[in-house]
């Protein structure tokens, strides 16, 4: 998340000199250390430096810290505790007592041996299972469970033991291609090109690469959000702030050996049609014409490489649905790579006609809010580009449209500028503070809106999910202190409430003395924390909702809460502020009227059942290899699906009639057609055409009007707000 560019500055200087003393960072002797060695010394004494001094918790790397430090290595390496056995731990416990001290003298030691001992288990992995698939008859008769969930398993006791774990993982893999109806002989040759590729690929990574896994552990002890970026993911993070090259449009993070999705990039490739989620799992990448490449364990800078390209290019990517019970087959998601279009991101509202009686409907507004975004472009005649001029522009457009309630959409918005989420805060109050910032010391500062014009003054909703954080969560925690709007969705949002500050390590050794013979990358550090006006921190707990909706994303891991060391939850004294009342009075009347709909909506009934499935499948961690079960399984997940579609097309419900609202149109007078089902699906049919290949295996599309159960009930809950806020000040009005 940006920062105020008076704190920014502030804090940027702190970070770069509280106790970087040129004694601190003296360099050692390094007369039998190659030039390369000693770059690397010297990139892991000023990491563990500015870690110790200037991250949020100035917590000194002493022995406990250390602990988890190895241990994390161990994990990001062998994140499914497969390969390490326990002796191998034994012996790398001999580290654990100098472990800090010789880190924060730069020696990376322990990294490489730890390094070296991996690599002889992968080739004895790699060797194990291709023999096995040269000569083992795989029987899947039995009732046999392979247990997928080993985060927190125990290490292998032995060889033996950690070769019986390949078989059953490799059991796994190849039920799985049986399932798909691959022939025998194709799946022996796909698993074995699996397993060779997977070992090509790790022992072809350089000493930079070993060192960023290594320093990306000791980072991740502090909190999940400091990392190390070593040069190559510095290239990385340049190519994707400046769009010189294309991928799939989200962001990626490395877990439990998994690239997974972090966040879907509005505009991008894996946004249209919805067809890749925040917490989706990544197995295996395919260029187009070429066999997938299995990317699990596979370093993030590695994997990257394979998912990025030339625009214009075809990449399927094999997931695993973060939404999908653990068990179901892997699905193939065909996208086509390319930049990501400024208007795809930018602010889009909609004009939703709802019936609510027999002849009659309401006019209610949706702002679809992707992220908080600044600058985005070349400023034009109106002045820069942000998120909060272009909302104004579409409640301007809303209001002249007389719509008597409003929602703001921020199910996908993962955050953005932190000015913005305050200049946005305030179109909806007349002024005040938004958030507080803290910061190591116990400074705190009070970000306010303190311009008296309010935008927009009716009733307002916001819609949010697990998938909301960061700045997203400043809006609504600060709307909610306020009384001015209705939080719906899931239980709560991620519960990121802490901001990090990218310090270039090159700048920083180039003032030190410090030598390096190649770019040592940069530190992004944990430097400060949010707070709500409350002063309730929205860190790990989020801003929870008034009014719950049923959803498969409030059952999966995507929340700050699921990271490892994240930092605590906790609270500064409240600000004053004038606080509107505006939902208390009202929401136990809406939260009653919502479930007596949902628990009577047949949509909302199937959900529950997908839910129901998925919260089975969390507590039972394994899946079956008998291929019958497996097979039935498949086959009534298929008939479930169908009879679905069956009794939706059945339905005569009158549904919404939806004008679509952009910035392109919002000055035009009048609406424009309105959009219907048929013609939603064709567009997106016709764009999906244009920029992907077929895959079967990825029919999703963006849901038309009407087909986005959360947001219809979320309407109607509007709608009952409206009635209520009208009732009442009629009431009131009649008391006069």
């Amino acid at each position: 998340m940006k920062f105020p560019a008076k704190v920014a500055t502030r804090l940027l200087a702190l970070g770069l000199a509280t106790g970087l003393a040129a004694a601190a960072l003296a360099e050692p002797p390094v007369a039998r250390l190659t030039t390369a060695q000693a770059t690397e010394a010297n990139i892991t004494r000023l990491t563990t430096s500015i870690l110790e001094r200037s991250q949020f918790a100035h917590h000194p790397l002493d022995g406990e810290l250390a602990g988890k430090f190895l241990d994390g290595y161990l994990d990001a390496l062998d994140g499914r505790r497969s390969l390490f056995v326990q002796s191998d731990v034994d012996e790398f416990a001999a580290f654990r007592p100098t472990l800090a001290r010789v880190t924060r003298e730069g020696d990376t030691s322990a990294a490489h041996a730890i390094w070296r001992r991996y690599l002889q288990r992968l080739r004895e992995r790699t060797a194990y299972l291709t023999e096995q698939l040269k000569t083992a008859n795989f029987d899947f008769t039995g009732h046999d469970i392979y247990s997928f969930d080993r985060e927190h398993a125990q290490r292998p006791r032995d060889l033996a033991a950690a070769q019986a774990n390949w078989l059953q993982e490799l059991r796994a893999e190849y039920l799985d291609e049986k399932l798909r109806d691959a022939p025998k002989e194709k799946i022996a040759a796909t698993l074995t090109r699996r397993y060779e590729q997977q070992q090509r690929t790790m022992l072809a990574l350089g000493e930079g690469e070993v060192l960023e896994i290594y320093l990306n552990a000791l980072a991740h002890v502090y909190d999940p959000h400091s990392d190390y970026l070593g040069h190559e993911q510095m290239d990385s993070l340049s190519i994707s702030m400046n769009l010189s090259l294309f991928g799939i449009g989200a962001v990626l993070e490395s877990a439990d050996g998994y690239t997974t999705i972090r966040e879907v990039l509005p505009g991008g490739p894996a946004s249209r049609g919805a067809v890749l989620q925040p917490g989706d799992r990544i197995v295996a990448v395919a260029q187009a014409g070429k066999e997938p490449v299995d990317i699990v364990n596979m370093p993030l800078s590695r994997a990257v490489d394979l998912i990025r390209g030339p625009k214009g290019s075809n990449v399927t990517l094999t997931i695993l649905p973060a939404s999908a019970p653990e068990g179901s087959l892997p699905k193939a998601v065909a996208l086509v790579r390319d930049e990501i279009q400024l208007e795809d991101q930018q602010a889009k509202a909609s004009v939703v006609d709802l019936p609510t009686a027999p002849g009659s409907v309401l006019r209610l507004g949706v702002i679809d809010l992707p992220s908080f975004y600044a600058d985005m472009g070349s400023p034009d005649a109106r002045g820069r580009r942000s998120v909060t001029a272009d909302v104004a522009r579409l409640l301007t457009k809303l209001k002249a449209e007389n719509v008597q309630g409003l929602i703001i959409d921020l199910r996908r918005n993962g955050g953005g500028s932190l000015e913005e989420a305050i200049s946005l805060t305030g179109l909806f109050i007349p002024r005040g503070p938004v958030v507080q910032t803290r910061g190591p010391a116990g400074d705190v500062d009070v970000e306010a809106d303190t311009d008296p014009t309010q935008q927009y003054a009716g009733p307002l909703m916001l819609l949010t999910s697990r998938f909301s954080a960061s700045a997203s969560e400043i809006l609504a925690g600060a709307l909610q202190d306020y009384g001015r709007a209705v939080v719906v969705g899931d239980s709560s949002t991620f519960g990121k409430g802490t901001v990090q500050s990218i310090v270039p390590l090159a700048r920083v050794m180039d003032q030190s003395g410090l030598s390096h013979s190649y770019d040592p990358g940069a530190l992004k550090i944990t430097i400060r924390k949010f707070y709500r006006p409350s002063g309730s921190s929205t860190q790990m707990r989020g801003v929870a909702s008034n009014i719950v909706l049923p959803s498969t994303s409030d059952f999966s891991d995507v929340s700050e809460s699921a990271m490892d060391n994240p930092l605590p939850w906790d609270a500064v004294p409240v600000v004053a502020f004038a606080r509107e009342n505006r939902v208390a009075p009202y929401v136990d009347t809406l939260r009653e009227r919502s479930v007596q709909r949902v628990t009577t909506d047949k949509d909302f009934v199937y959900l529950a059942e997908d839910i129901a499935r998925l919260r089975k499948s969390l507590a039972k961690k394994t899946v079956s290899l008998n291929e019958v079960e497996r097979r039935k399984e498949v086959a009534e997940g298929k008939a479930r699906q169908a009879e679905r579609e069956k009794e939706r097309a059945t339905r005569k419900a009158q549904k919404p009639t939806t004008y679509e609202i952009t910035l392109k149109n919002a000055a035009a007078p009048g609406l424009p057609p309105p959009l219907t089902t048929v013609d939603a699906k064709a567009a997106a049919s016709e764009k999906s055409a244009s920029r992907a290949p077929a895959n079967p295996d990825s029919s999703a599309t963006r849901p038309g009007p009407g087909e986005d159960i959360i947001l219809n009930e979320a309407q109607r809950i509007l709608a009952d707000y409206v009635d209520s806020e009208r009732s009442h000040t009629q009431v009131q009005v009649g008391k006069r």
